[in-house]
């Protein structure tokens, strides 16, 4: 029997929350990357300039290439610390608007590197900008650096080693991202050892492009403590208990599963199987620049398409806190703002 709709009864808005999974060139407002590709010269394809998020499809290579060269276009903008400075303010800016306490940003800092100074400089500026813009706005900030997929294994060890360097100044996890169909995650295992051993939490993505498997991957061969999005763990009853056994969280990021061709519609994201499975939860935005929704959004989707109650709502909240890297006293006082916001 279909679900009725819940009453909106509180603003998804004032529910505190943590956000796990946000890119960092997909954080960046459109506005300000008109902003920075005029002043620096860089031209942008009209998928960029519309106003509206680009028309995506990533389930085949093809589709996958553009959405990363749009991606690289964008990030090609942000050119100097001033540049870095205001896109983590701003997104610090954002998902206070949006309800989050704690904002656990990731970055591939190889990416920016060559216009800063090289990889300790970028890490210095990156994270000096997330403590500024961390007091300035009240969002508790930490950072999980990145390794990218498409490149050799040796270069994920490095950024391993970089991350455990800067595990006491911001660095919280160490993540794996792009196309999960190319490569294979026990290629990486080194790396994420090193981090594991440094004391970061390791937070690769899978289950999104590629099925079951890739989720499996990451559990048996990296040993994920969280892993970015996780969504086709869905089709695999045993993986479900499994995830849920661990307490693992998936980072599920509904507007982007949608926008790049994951499922058709909101309503096939599934979910409601993953919460009933009894796995923790952390939705996230991912790449609003590109997908054109932010956090509170995705909050909106559980309870206008699969029908969360307020009550359901908060303990989604709840989850996204417990399975952050956030300090005690954070955590402390988000599950208590999030108790007043359900009572």
């Amino acid at each position: 029997m279909a679900r009725e709709a819940p009453p909106r009864a509180r603003d998804i808005r004032r529910l505190p929350k943590a956000h796990l999974h946000l890119h960092f060139t997909g954080s960046m407002r459109p506005a300000t990357l008109l902003e920075l590709a005029d002043r620096h010269g860089v031209h942008l394809p009209e998928a960029l300039t519309s106003g509206r998020p680009p028309s995506l499809r990533a389930t085949d290579e093809r589709g996958w290439f553009r959405f990363q060269r749009l991606y690289d276009i964008a990030r090609s903008c942000l050119r100097t610390p001033e540049d870095i400075q205001r896109l983590v303010r701003e997104a610090a800016e954002e998902d206070a608007q949006d309800g989050s306490g704690w904002l656990e940003i990731q970055v591939d800092p190889t990416s920016y590197a060559p216009r800063l100074g090289g990889l300790i400089p970028t890490m210095e500026i990156i994270l000096d900008a997330v403590r500024t813009a961390s007091r300035d706005t009240g969002v508790g900030m930490a950072v999980i650096v990145a390794a990218n997929r498409m490149k050799h294994p040796l270069d994920a060890r490095t950024l391993a080693r970089l991350a455990v360097r800067y595990q006491d100044q911001g660095v919280v996890g160490f993540g794996l991202s792009n196309d999960e169909r190319r490569g294979l995650a026990r290629d990486f295992d080194r790396a994420f050892a090193i981090a594991r051993e440094g004391g970061l939490l390791a937070a690769p993505h899978g289950g999104e492009l590629s099925g079951p498997a890739s989720v499996r991957d990451c559990l048996d061969d990296l040993h994920a403590q969280r892993i970015g999005h996780g969504v086709r763990a869905a089709e695999d009853p045993r993986l479900l208990r499994r995830l849920a056994d661990k307490g693992v969280t998936c980072e599920v990021c509904p507007a982007s599963n949608v926008a790049l061709g994951v499922y058709d519609k909101p309503e096939e994201v599934p979910l409601r199987t993953l919460f009933d499975a009894g796995v923790p939860l952390a939705l996230g935005a991912d790449d609003p620049l590109l997908f054109g929704s932010r956090l509170a959004a995705q909050y909106g989707i559980a309870r206008d398409t699969h029908c969360f109650t307020d009550e359901e709502l908060a303990e989604l909240a709840r989850q996204s806190v417990r399975g952050s890297r956030a300090p005690a006293a954070v955590r402390d006082r988000l599950l208590a703002g999030i108790d007043e916001w359900v009572a």
